[in-house]
């Protein structure tokens, strides 16, 4: 089993990802059978998901059979040992059970086969906690009252340098749609041409 990314933002590779010790250890591959072990095992790969994905700015995953450039991230080559489809799904459906994952298109569930339900948004950070830091960002800069483009938030010049830089389009939609529930923001216009006013 491989890991394909939806997306990626970073132009320039980030020096590389330092694994956690029980990477290197085969047991880490195998489900747990006892369910103390198996929750702490759930635990430890829903920290090295979030780990990596923060590490890699990848935003969504796809599991898949194909080969993939992050395909590390669930084989480990030297040991010649990987998780198993059905186990990594468990470890995303952990992780959305715990508010750090969710299932592209909103299916969430166990289970569930291949294909299009296998993508997850990984939430290294939520949509709130995007929200909090746009909503920072447009304190600091005065932007209240402004109108500005999706596109100015994550690729324009006054916002690079910032954490939401870069950030998934889709994912920018989720945490402006926090802001639009608390009254902080209203969004304009065409999908394909939207905008957004702050309050």
């Amino acid at each position: 089993m491989s890991l394909t990314t939806a997306s990626s933002s970073s132009p320039s590779s980030p020096p590389s990802f330092e694994f956690p010790r029980e990477y290197h250890f085969p047991p880490f591959f195998t489900r747990q059978t006892n369910l103390t072990t198996l929750h702490s095992q759930l635990e430890k790969w829903s920290s090295l998901v979030l780990s990596y994905c923060r590490h890699h700015r990848l935003f969504r995953l796809s599991l898949s059979y194909d080969g993939a450039p992050h395909e590390e991230l669930f084989r480990n080559r030297k040991l010649g040992r990987h998780l198993r489809l059905a186990d990594a799904r468990e470890v995303l459906e952990f992780m959305r059970r715990e508010g750090r994952a969710e299932r592209v298109g909103g299916k969430d569930g166990e289970g569930g086969g291949g294909g299009a339900g296998d993508v997850y948004w990984v939430y290294w950070k939520t949509p709130e906690e995007w929200a909090a830091l746009v909503e920072g960002w447009v304190e600091e800069t005065a932007q209240k009252g402004t109108v500005l483009t999706l596109y100015e938030l994550t690729e324009g010049e006054g916002t690079r340098g910032t954490e939401f830089y870069g950030l998934d389009p889709d994912l920018l939609q989720k945490a402006l749609q926090v802001l639009v529930k608390r009254g902080k923001a209203q969004i304009f216009g065409q999908e394909d041409q939207q905008g957004v006013k702050f309050f």
